[in-house]
């Protein structure tokens, strides 16, 4: 018996610096059309509710902007994969911006609670800011530290409003109080744009990065059992697939923060499929393609979209 995939579409923007992720999800189905592929028609979906329309509030937190709705987004990403895991579907989260990825592992940690939870981030950041450390206030940029429940206030260089405080302190207490990943359960992949406050973080709790020239050098099958031995004590595996990850010179510049020297998608493919066949893997997740900055057409879409048929096609896993 096999476990039904349910996708998960999360058109929500807010917590990015640039509009049109939101439309991210539209634009990968628009590349399924094209390629004559009926993905969309195969599984079972759900619509997060959004509060996109946030985006004209005038910020109140320029350390954590529209934080208070970001809450709200993750807080209902949460409990949508919270209920498809315990109804024993396996998530397929397309999201907009990076944020909704602490909503997703609130949702695993919630419906798993006596489980360790490994996280494979695949991605161009480490999105290991927090409200104290951020330079641009972005959210998109602060999941993983709100996952950690890590503030790194030995980087501190924000002001921080006792209103957006306590927000923080809720974001990092969605679906059950505190930490839902240890940091050293956490393992990069492609991470090769990062702060000085991020660097330090990284450095301090022992978080693996596989960077891209690591990768091509010793072997992506090498460099991908290693981290599988690094989490083979985890319950279960998170995958959170970040498009920046990707080359943006090779592939396309539609996402919001692009950076050069990335994977290809037949990289990526390999990275998330070996992951995959560990059988651990509970939910995955897709996120930041912008169709709005793509100047090749619909091209990133396209190439996330063949990441995403390519990988679904590894994803059957036997019901426990």
């Amino acid at each position: 018996m096999e476990k039904a995939i349910k996708l998960i579409k999360n058109r929500s923007d807010i917590g990015a610096g640039t509009r049109g992720s939101d439309l991210g999800i539209d634009a990968i189905e628009i590349a399924a059309i094209n390629r004559d592929s009926d993905y969309f028609n195969q599984f079972e979906f759900e619509d997060v509710k959004t509060h996109n329309e946030s985006i004209y509030d005038k910020n109140r937190s320029t350390s954590a902007k529209r934080i208070e709705h970001v809450v709200e987004q993750c807080t209902r990403v949460c409990h949508a994969v919270k209920k498809n895991l315990e109804r024993n579907y396996f998530p397929i989260v397309l999201s907009g911006d990076h944020s909704s990825a602490l909503g997703t592992i609130s949702g695993i940690k919630a419906a798993y609670p006596e489980q360790t939870l490994g996280v494979i981030w695949i991605d161009a950041h480490a999105d290991l800011h927090s409200p104290y450390t951020s330079p641009s206030g972005n959210i998109h940029g602060m999941p993983l530290s709100a996952a950690i429940a890590d503030d790194n206030l030995s980087c501190q260089n924000n002001e921080v409003p006792p209103e957006t405080q306590q927000h923080w302190e809720g974001m990092k207490n969605i679906g059950c109080e505190g930490a839902k990943v240890l940091a050293e359960d956490i393992i990069y992949f492609g991470v090769r744009d990062t702060e000085e406050a991020e660097d330090k973080q990284i450095e301090k709790l022992h978080i693996r990065n596989y960077k891209v020239h690591e990768v091509r050098y010793r072997g992506l099958q090498t460099c991908v059992a290693e981290a599988l031995t690094k989490l083979s004590h985890c319950d279960a595996i998170y995958i959170s697939f970040d498009v920046d990850s990707m080359d943006c010179d090779m592939i396309s510049y539609g996402t919001g923060t692009p950076v050069p020297k990335g994977f290809d998608q037949y990289e990526v493919i390999a990275i998330i499929n070996r992951i995959i066949e560990s059988k651990k893997v509970v939910c995955l997740e897709v996120v930041e393609v912008n169709p709005l900055l793509d100047t090749k057409g619909n091209k990133m879409a396209e190439t996330a979209f063949e990441v995403l048929e390519a990988v679904t096609s590894t994803l059957i896993l036997p019901i426990e």
